[in-house]
């Protein structure tokens, strides 16, 4: 029996949970969003002839709902969402046959939004960074399906005092647990 090849170009469906950290600090008060998020991904994986190694690029894009409040002075409400969210990665796996334990790191990117009772919010989008750990399986010759646990930082927004009442940077750090299903072609 031939071992798996996990060579190749493919693309894929992901769907999962993401829980997260937010600061405002002209508050100096913090939130907890968190909430789902669905997506699509598409990659490359090379492997040399006969060797365990595996390397890709991946790049994926989500649409999510991670969501937080916090009661803030005046009896108001500070919520900090994030609607979209994407990456783009390198990929290092070791393959035992069809199963393959990776570690992955790169560009994070997504918007981060804050709104406060009262005042119109601030919202932008935002370049940062990702760090992770997955497995994937080859579960038929041209599907795989994987789980991954992404660590990121998408920055902060400004929020001046016309949009949020006090002048505030709102940072966002996101822990994010999802699993896919690639066709590789």
């Amino acid at each position: 029996m031939t071992a798996y090849n996990w060579t190749g170009f493919y693309l894929g469906l992901n769907a999962g949970y993401g829980w997260a950290r937010s600061c405002w600090d002209g508050f100096a008060v913090n939130t907890s969003p968190s909430g789902g998020m669905i997506g699509v991904t598409a990659g490359y994986n090379w492997q040399g002839m006969g060797s365990p190694f595996v390397f890709g690029l991946e790049g994926d894009i989500d649409w999510a709902n991670i969501k937080g409040n916090v009661v803030c002075p005046a009896a108001t409400t500070c919520e900090t969402k994030t609607t979209w969210f994407g990456t783009f990665r390198g990929r290092v796996g070791y393959a035992f046959d069809r199963i393959m334990p990776y570690v992955t790191g790169g560009v994070a990117f997504g918007n981060i939004q804050a709104n406060r009772t009262g005042f119109s919010g601030a919202s932008s989008g935002n370049l940062g960074w990702t760090v992770g750990v997955g497995l994937e399986a080859a579960i038929a010759d041209r599907l795989t399906g994987k789980l991954e646990y992404l660590y990121a930082s998408i920055g902060d927004t400004n929020c001046s005092i016309a949009e949020c009442g006090t002048a505030a940077n709102v940072d966002l750090r996101l822990n994010i647990l999802r699993a896919g299903l690639n066709y590789r072609f």
